[in-house]
């Protein structure tokens, strides 16, 4: 993946989630600095968690102002529109589920630099896009999307193995990313609409 493709992925997503952190903090009336501080956690908790773990410190956000600068605009957009945004009752689900899509490649392709294991990358990819959004939800005082019945982590898993099998077929890696993020964000999608979920222990 060019590095160019890798910027753009990573503040699209770090984007996304800044607004759906502000989202949910719009949802629970926080104030502007709650929306801040959750907008902040949301776009950065998967990549500091991923980061500190393969020993990439200082951690990608304190590496680049551009990240503190996208958070707060992204934040201070929502703010602003607020009413508007709401009257898209799957504002939420959108900008999380681009988020997931984005930060699972980012997460990927990150892992496999380092020399993980391929399936283990996946794994780092997968946390990579649910970590923000888990903290984001405890701290809404909500139960993390990740562990209710739909589709979730399991539609950054396929996208996620897509991707790497594809990478190691030699395919172009920035288009195969661009597909496997697409995969990921049309099987969230499906399975919300189409009430797809994994099933229950009884």
């Amino acid at each position: 993946m060019t590095d160019v493709l890798i910027i753009l992925f990573d503040y699209s997503g770090t984007f996304a989630f800044s607004v759906s952190g502000a989202l949910a903090a719009a949802e629970k009336k926080l104030d502007l600095f709650g929306a801040l501080f959750l907008g902040f956690v949301t776009a950065i908790g998967g990549g500091t968690t991923r980061d500190m773990m393969i020993g990439n410190t200082p951690v990608s956000w304190l590496q680049d102002p551009v990240y503190f600068y996208l958070i707060v605009a992204a934040v201070a957009l929502t703010f602003l529109f607020t009413n508007t945004i709401l009257r898209f009752p799957k504002a939420l689900f959108l900008f999380d589920t681009i988020g997931i899509s984005v930060f699972t490649i980012i997460g990927i392709q990150k892992g496999l630099h380092a020399g993980i294991h391929p399936p283990l990358a996946v794994m780092m990819g997968i946390l990579t896009a649910v970590m923000g959004g888990i903290i984001r939800d405890v701290l809404c005082n909500e139960i993390p999307l990740i562990f209710h019945r739909e589709i979730y982590a399991t539609a950054c898993l396929a996208g996620g193995v897509f991707f790497v099998l594809f990478v190691f077929l030699n395919m172009p890696e920035s288009f195969t990313a661009l597909i496997a993020a697409g995969v990921i964000f049309t099987i969230r999608s499906l399975s919300v609409r189409k009430g797809w979920a994994l099933p229950r222990f009884k």
